[in-house]
């Protein structure tokens, strides 16, 4: 472990995790909570992130108001997210206001009290976040595959709920909601500043070492049973939109690291990706096609994206396959293995670069493995990975006969 990254743990189980830069002005501070929409019941689809929405709508002492221009009347920015496993409230300010961060962190996290009237005016907004959504076929074509994917189970389903369930939600329902699941020795404050480690302790200590402790039993449902399948739908759209992929590895899986790469080698951000040489560049057949993956506690899911003009369609999904089936017979050359290894080593230093970044990766890997990777330790598994290990994580995660397939034509197409 980077020995920059200092750790503590208060009475109430609640962890810090700071690193100190000297060179910065800035203040990055987030509360990650170990909670997301996989911890929802079925009646509760879609409260998690209606929480994360409603944590800024008042508290105990705040109002909206004065929430939202506690930070930005000092040029900072307060924001938050919602995962399938996570909920991440965060700020940026400049040094000098980081303690006003922390207590403004501290009180919407732990002191909403979710205003009846508040609950009905962003219960729209969340309704209207919906259609949105839905009407954006690159978006609902990514919901509707996890469902696929992950057939009735939590991380099947869409994080931001259904029409019924949104409407349902009471002021109570939050309540009972926090109360089942947030345990106080799962959520970490994570900090990156020029400020040292026992200022920092002592101002979270001041905001957060009065939360009550709370211990919770929760489990979270495991999934099994992963079945490839074909889904087609037409829709009132002018190009086909697909999505292609299966189950994948876990987060702690030992082959991980080497299927992110190989991804990656196959669609990543970069213009050099095989799919986008093989398809795009090469044939013009879409503007973009990517490749990517989620790891979970227990599972994960890859996925391939593009549009294309329906006549062009089933070109495209030959040609995607003879690129798996590439990857999962031929192995990489010396030189291309290393390239490889190089692109994405430079990526990653990359989004290293941003300090807003690493401290909310900071918060969640050290929730998700107990810590938080350096980057010299995520770059040597990567020198260690073989032209083996990627042709056996291909064959295991590319083979035909495990693809579930979900292709939305246009209608005019029927």
């Amino acid at each position: 472990m980077d020995t920059k990254f200092q750790i503590h743990r208060l009475s109430n189980g609640i962890r810090i995790i700071h690193k100190q830069i000297k060179s910065t002005k800035l203040a990055h501070c987030g509360v990650a909570i170990n909670v997301g929409s996989r911890d929802e019941t079925l009646a509760q689809q879609g409260i998690a992130h209606f929480w994360e929405h409603m944590a800024f709508k008042g508290t105990n002492k705040r109002k909206t108001y004065h929430i939202l221009n506690s930070i930005d009347s000092v040029g900072g920015e307060l924001n938050a997210y919602t995962s399938k496993e996570k909920i991440h409230f965060y700020s940026s300010t400049l040094v000098q206001h980081f303690e006003k961060s922390v207590d403004v962190l501290s009180d919407l996290t732990f002191n909403s009290n979710f205003p009846v009237k508040e609950i009905e005016k962003e219960r729209s907004v969340i309704l209207e976040e919906m259609a949105l959504y839905r009407d954006d076929p690159a978006d609902s074509i990514g919901d509707e595959f996890d469902e696929l994917i992950f057939p009735n189970h939590p991380l099947g389903r869409n994080i931001l709920g259904t029409i019924e369930s949104v409407n349902s939600f009471k002021q109570q329902d939050f309540f009972d909601f926090i109360a089942q699941n947030v345990d106080t020795h799962q959520v970490v404050i994570s900090s990156i500043s020029n400020l040292p480690f026992d200022k920092v302790l002592s101002i979270v200590e001041k905001y957060f070492g009065g939360i009550k402790e709370a211990k919770n039993d929760r489990s979270r449902k495991i999934f099994t049973g992963y079945k490839p399948t074909l889904v087609e739908k037409f829709k009132p759209i002018t190009q086909s939109h697909v999505m292609l992929g299966a189950e994948s590895y876990e987060l702690h899986h030992k082959k991980r690291m080497p299927f992110f790469l190989l991804t990656n080698l196959l669609g990543g951000p970069a213009m050099n990706s095989r799919l986008n040489l093989g398809i795009r560049e090469k044939y013009g057949y879409v503007y973009d096609i990517s490749a990517g993956s989620s790891a979970y506690l227990d599972s994960g899911q890859f996925s391939i994206y593009f549009a294309t003009e329906d006549k062009k369609l089933n070109k495209c999904l030959k040609l995607v396959h003879k690129e798996l089936a590439s990857l999962r017979d031929k192995k990489l050359g010396i030189q291309q293995l290393r390239s490889a290894k190089q692109q994405i080593m430079g990526q990653i230093a990359m989004s290293g670069e941003s300090n807003l970044s690493i401290m909310l990766g900071m918060g969640k890997g050290l929730l998700d493995k107990e810590k938080f990777e350096s980057l010299e330790e995520i770059f040597q598994q990567i020198q260690a990975i073989t032209s083996e290990d990627l042709v056996e994580v291909a064959n295991e995660m590319f083979a035909e006969d495990r693809l579930t397939t979900l292709i939305y034509h246009p209608e005019s197409k029927k």
